[in-house]
């Protein structure tokens, strides 16, 4: 799993329809007999990510002596009873990647009595059907669910479904919350990879083999990369990927990073024979650092101790001139709509960082987030219907020209047009989902846990849902929650996830919290030179376990990490003038290392 402070704070429990397979595979080196099928591989991913399972499927009676170490691991197995012998088989031939069906036996599946289904399935946090050997009875099922209170329903899909039941198949992805499938499937659906999209609010996900994953968003992709294995067994894989990306999801984890959790588990299980490595009690995959990075240990056990030591009145309340009114009636959307909006504040000159975006509004010279937000909340006294779903759907570059424009009558922003993009994205998907801001913290405060329900709200939101880390989406409910009108209050127990941005990337490389280990990498820091994607979510990803580190040490809330990172130390080690490292209270315990700036990318996450 991701592995976060964060992962524990609720329990999650999924119904599984499908049933296991009694399997004979076929190897380029042996040949042997295993339990397989949807029905084992998923709900074991399942269980080995945290996430307790209900099986619904035929169920052997009595249980075989070989279905005894499955068996045992969940929570119950519900059903019609067969006889062994009717248990499902498939016989398999692998090359390489590919598998190839020789045989296969499934009537136990495709011929199950719906009616034996649950009555209430709102007890579960979500069901996923399997392809059950038949589209037609998967999309019956679905149905039933809904109809019996499922609110979160996941699906995959088989080759032949894909092939010859190809509008059954789409209808499916189409009335389905998630949908996994593979890169033949989804050619031989989509017509090609490149066509694959899904509806607002929905997500899909396409495994790729050894080119990884493509998560899809709504119409946003993003491209995981394949976790390293030893290659001994592929069949499961992808059944093994569905099941733990579907647990991170129950259990609040981005689409994303959900995925790259299912990336790793499915590579641990390619490395055994059949479900060796499912059934194995070990320690999930964490999602890596990379070899370009280490986090120094020592450096956050010092760090962790002086946050202890901060006043709790440590906290941004999101009050300033540069703000809305406190009550005033739109800043709720007023907040939705700019926050998305905080990214980009600088500029290069195709190689490297030149300067902070600095300009003078209404004779104040501002800096960033701060002009932006001053901008904004002059926009909101003139016009507060401009931050409505409606109105940003529709916003224009010549809108945003007016809004930012500076007192010399230019435009600071560097890049004007990824600012009408995300409003335009964020408008949008708002109004595909029947959302507003209002409708999204009403839906949220009725939870039983607000926060991580706020938090999946956004995933599907435009201008948030693209990061896989969240900065906007925690930095939303910071503010929220922390103006002294309280529009937003986390549930009991629940605290947000780390903010990182620029400022907190550098802290954390001059303190010396972060060590960076490829000199090429180091030099590129230092000379503020332009990085790749790769090079960026190191350090990023690294500042982001540095953070959740110190809020659990020093027993602090991440706003007041955030306070100590963000507002403590860019005010005292800024980008662009020398630190002021006298007054600064880790002067004792800092790096020093001055020369270090942090990671330069164009990016819409902060």
């Amino acid at each position: 799993m991701f592995n976060s402070y964060h992962k524990n704070e609720h329990e999650a429990h999924l119904l599984v329809i499908g049933s296991p397979s009694f399997d004979t595979i076929h190897t380029k080196d042996q040949t042997f007999e295993t339990l397989g099928g949807s029905g084992l591989y998923m709900p074991l991913a399942v269980i080995r990510s945290g996430v307790k399972v209900t099986l619904f499927g035929p169920r052997p009676k009595p249980v075989p002596k070989v279905f005894f170490p499955f068996s045992k691991l969940i929570y119950e197995w519900i059903g019609p009873s067969i006889s062994f012998d009717d248990i499902p088989r498939f016989e398999i031939s692998h090359n390489k990647s590919k598998a190839k069906y020789i045989k296969s036996s499934i009537e136990a599946e495709t011929e199950i009595d719906l009616n034996t289904l649950p009555k209430d399935l709102s007890i579960f946090n979500g069901v996923h059907i399997t392809p059950m050997g038949n589209p037609k009875v998967q999309s019956a099922l679905m149905k039933l669910c809904r109809e019996r209170g499922a609110t979160f329903i996941s699906l995959g899909t088989w080759i032949y479904d894909s092939k010859e039941k190809n509008k059954i198949v789409q209808k499916s992805i189409k009335d389905s919350d998630v949908f996994f499938m593979n890169e033949e499937e989804a050619t031989k659906i989509f017509g090609s990879i490149k066509n694959a999209r899904v509806e607002a609010g929905k997500i899909l996900y396409i495994t790729m083999a050894d080119k990884g994953a493509l998560v899809i968003q709504g119409d946003y992709r993003t491209q995981i990369k394949a976790a390293q294995t030893q290659f001994v067994d592929p069949t499961g894989a992808g059944e093994t990927f569905c099941g733990a990306t579907i647990a991170n999801l129950l259990l609040g984890i981005h689409p994303v990073m959900a995925g790259q959790n299912g990336c790793l588990l499915a590579a641990k299980k390619l490395s055994k024979i059949g479900p060796t490595a499912l059934l194995e009690d070990e320690n999930v995959p964490m999602i890596p650092l990379g070899d370009s990075v280490q986090i120094n240990n020592e450096q956050v056990a010092r760090i962790s101790e002086i946050v202890k030591n901060l006043p709790a009145t440590h906290l941004h309340i999101f009050v300033s001139e540069y703000l809305p009114p406190i009550h005033h009636p739109n800043a709720v959307d007023y907040f939705f709509a700019v926050t998305l909006q905080q990214f980009g504040f600088w500029e290069d000159d195709g190689d490297k960082y030149t300067k902070p975006m600095v300009a003078k509004i209404d004779g104040k010279t501002l800096k960033g987030s701060s002009y932006l937000y001053y901008a904004f909340t002059r926009q909101l006294l003139k016009d507060p219907t401009f931050f409505t779903p409606e109105r940003q759907a529709e916003i224009t570059e010549q809108d945003l020209l007016v809004v930012f424009k500076a007192d010399d009558g230019s435009n600071p922003m560097p890049r004007l047009d990824l600012h009408v993009q995300q409003a335009n994205q964020y408008g949008l998907d708002m109004l595909a989902l029947d959302l507003n801001p209002k409708k999204v913290l009403e839906r949220a405060q009725n939870s039983p846990m607000p926060l991580k329900t706020f938090t999946m709200i956004l995933d599907h939101i435009g201008g948030y849902k693209e990061d896989p880390l969240r900065k906007k989406i925690s930095l939303l409910a910071l503010s929220l929650s922390q103006r002294p009108e309280k529009f937003f209050i986390l549930g009991k127990n629940e605290t947000v996830l780390p903010v990182i941005d620029y400022h907190c990337m550098r802290s954390c490389l001059r303190i010396g919290l972060i060590d960076i280990l490829e000199r090429d990498l180091k030099n590129k820091i230092i000379g503020r030179k332009l990085l790749s994607s790769d090079e960026e979510w190191a350090i990023r990803f690294a500042a982001y376990r540095i953070q959740e580190h110190v809020e659990f040490f020093s027993e602090k809330t991440i706003a007041v990490v955030d306070w100590f990172f963000f507002d403590y130390m860019r005010t005292h080690c800024p980008e662009m003038t020398e630190p002021n490292c006298t007054e600064c209270s880790v002067n004792d315990i800092c790096a020093h290392n001055k020369e270090m700036f942090q990671p330069v990318i164009r990016t819409l996450h902060y």
